[in-house]
């Protein structure tokens, strides 16, 4: 299950997340989302936890909490739309008017 965590502290690192997480069950992987163009933290990551129920637990049970000075909020991630998606539909050329 993957989950999506936000407000975290841009001092808090990937070693930290894990960390945390793993108090609640085996945790793949922990990242935290890097801006493309600086490579500084952009205050969210996610954490990929195999066993379900264990990742459920770290919602309920982190999700509110305190780390690193911050409020967390930890919530299933949900799959990016598909670009033409997320515009409402497939992209069109330019508009043109007619007079």
């Amino acid at each position: 299950m993957n989950l999506f965590v936000r407000n975290l502290s841009f001092g808090t690192s990937d070693e930290r997340i894990k960390e945390v997480f793993s108090e609640y069950g085996e945790v793949t992987s922990a990242k935290m989302a890097l801006d493309r163009e600086t490579g500084r933290p952009r205050g969210f990551g996610f954490v990929e936890m195999p066993n379900r129920e264990q990742a459920e637990t770290a919602i309920r049970m982190l999700n509110g909490q305190m780390l690193d000075g911050r409020v967390i909020m930890v919530i299933e991630s949900k799959p990016r739309p598909r670009r033409n998606e997320r515009w409402g539909g497939a992209r069109r050329g330019p508009r043109t008017t007619q007079w």
